[in-house]
């Protein structure tokens, strides 16, 4: 048997692996890459679920990375608990394996990786800020068990939670590096190696996702290529593909590429085993589509004042939208209103293509928990949780950086308001009101969806744009295209089970 890490690198193509990432582009000659059929919705919670059960969100419940729970009529995203996962895990199967009999060779850890709270593994950690009844909100991590948290903490310091998301993502700050989450978390995978040496260790660096999303990955479009022209495993990019890529995120691949190869040397001293993999691939956009406004116009959206601001009532609305990045899950309290919603949809600039319960069934998300109808966008477009008529009646929320109380993704969370004339001093400014006790509100993110030039979530055109899978073990891929659901079997054969 043999003992697996699997890094996730989020946000990695074969577009992108080239002369800017020479260790992963030497991984990759050394072995081979498959490109992997994106899950859908192609994002991150859908496309983890898929890689570690094997199944579709048919079948674990996983519907994005949020969704409308009808039963408490709210609007639930980036929740945390592994039970939301139906479906025998990876790190499960493995145990069941005859081969594994010797003490710990079923052990399993999962650093960052989603849904990594009340799971089955056997050392996990993730972001899990602490919230006071005073209202304060404090950044740290949960663990399992509870005494890993203080122990690595005391080795790596705490987690930088301002680079896991928010504005200071990716850059550059008085915080400290641009990519000092993703190392900090590549940290924590080499401390389980070292102490508990895991047959399973599961490793999330996603330094690529932010700077994707705010500049897109290409000045222009590299050359479409069919999945029958992606035979090459010699690690080799042509020129004119990578002279297409955005400059401003050559530095941003230099350094994931540093920190991937800094853990290759790791692993490979202690003798574990390696694949490299990525959740999605993210493709300009230039065109932010509002459902919800859409939904408003049309008499079917709930909008309740609060404190004279504008709050969505999703309970009492007959039709609105959960958007999620490329991908918008519409829910519909009056069946009668599913026809005049799917035309009206069809005649929206940006929207690609309406979906029902056959075609969800089709692409394996006809769950409970999924829309009555999906929205998918057309290629450069995608879709914001926006409500609101007038800037002023926004619900204070949208001003900052709040990933649970917003109905919906929010990629301009990664952007500071260019409208405010010194926004770093009123940055320097809330955070002292902070130190001295008071409440604040961090108002700094724009409502400019325009901002945003990069998204994922519908299939990319060009498959050089969908996720991949590396390893050094060509023999256990059959074929260079592999489904997002074959990914969990891979990994098995990985990993030396039967």
């Amino acid at each position: 048997m043999n003992r697996l890490a699997v890094i996730n690198v989020v946000g990695l193509t074969e577009g992108l692996i080239g002369i800017h990432t020479p260790r992963i582009a030497a991984f990759r000659a050394s072995g081979a890459l498959a490109i992997i059929e994106p899950a859908f919705p192609a994002v991150t919670c859908t496309a983890q679920s898929n890689y570690l059960t094997g199944t579709t969100p048919a079948h674990h419940g996983v519907v994005g990375n949020g969704w409308f729970n009808r039963e408490l009529a709210e609007v639930q995203f980036w929740k945390q608990s592994n039970r939301l996962v139906h479906g025998q895990k990876l790190w499960e199967t493995l145990r069941t394996d005859p081969g594994r009999q010797t003490p710990g060779a079923g052990t399993a850890a999962n650093c960052f990786w989603w849904y990594n709270m009340y799971s089955s593994v056997d050392y996990a950690v993730t972001p899990r800020p602490m919230y006071p009844a005073d209202g304060r909100k404090v950044f740290d991590v949960y663990s399992w068990p509870y005494s890993i948290r203080e122990e690595m903490k005391k080795d790596l310091g705490e987690f930088p939670f301002w680079g896991f998301w928010g504005p200071a993502a990716g850059v550059d700050s008085p915080q400290g590096r641009a990519d000092a989450a993703t190392r900090w978390i590549a940290g924590c995978a080499k401390w389980m190696e070292d102490r508990y040496a895991p047959a399973l260790n599961l490793v999330y660096l996603p330094h690529l996702d932010y700077n994707l999303q705010r500049h897109g990955p290409y000045i222009s479009k590299p050359h479409s290529q069919s999945p029958e022209d992606l035979t090459s495993h010699s690690g080799k990019v042509g020129l004119e593909a990578v002279s297409e890529i955005n400059p401003a995120i050559h530095r941003d691949l230099r350094e994931i590429d540093a920190i991937v190869g800094d853990l290759l040397d790791h692993f490979d001293r202690r003798g574990v085993r390696v694949v490299l993999l990525s959740e999605y691939g993210i493709t300009n956009v230039d065109q932010p589509v509002h459902l919800n406004r859409i939904f408003r116009a049309a008499g079917w959206l709930a909008v309740k004042e609060e404190l004279g601001r504008e709050i969505l009532d999703a309970g009492a609305s007959r039709v609105f939208a959960v958007a999620d990045h490329q991908v918008a899950h519409i829910y519909l309290s009056d069946p009668s209103l599913e026809k005049p919603v799917r035309d009206l949809l069809k005649k929206t600039p940006g929207v690609g293509e309406v979906w029902g319960e056959p075609e969800k069934a089709a692409a394996g998300i006809a769950h409970p928990r999924a829309g009555d109808l999906m929205a998918v966008a057309s290629e450069r477009a995608w879709f914001t949780y926006y409500y609101w008529l007038d800037e002023a009646r926004a619900p204070d929320f949208a001003r900052t950086v709040d990933i649970h109380r917003k109905p919906g993704y929010d990629p301009a969370e990664l952007f500071l308001d260019p409208k405010i004339r010194g926004v770093r001093l009123k940055i320097a400014w809330r955070l002292l009101q902070k130190k001295l006790g008071l409440r604040i509100l961090m108002d700094v993110i724009p409502l400019e969806a325009g901002l945003v030039k990069g998204s994922h979530g519908r299939r990319p055109a060009d498959p050089r744009d969908w996720p991949v899978f590396l390893t050094r073990h060509p023999e256990l891929l059959h074929g260079n295209r592999v489904a997002s659901t074959d990914v969990c079997e891979l990994l098995r054969r990985h990993s030396g089970a039967a």
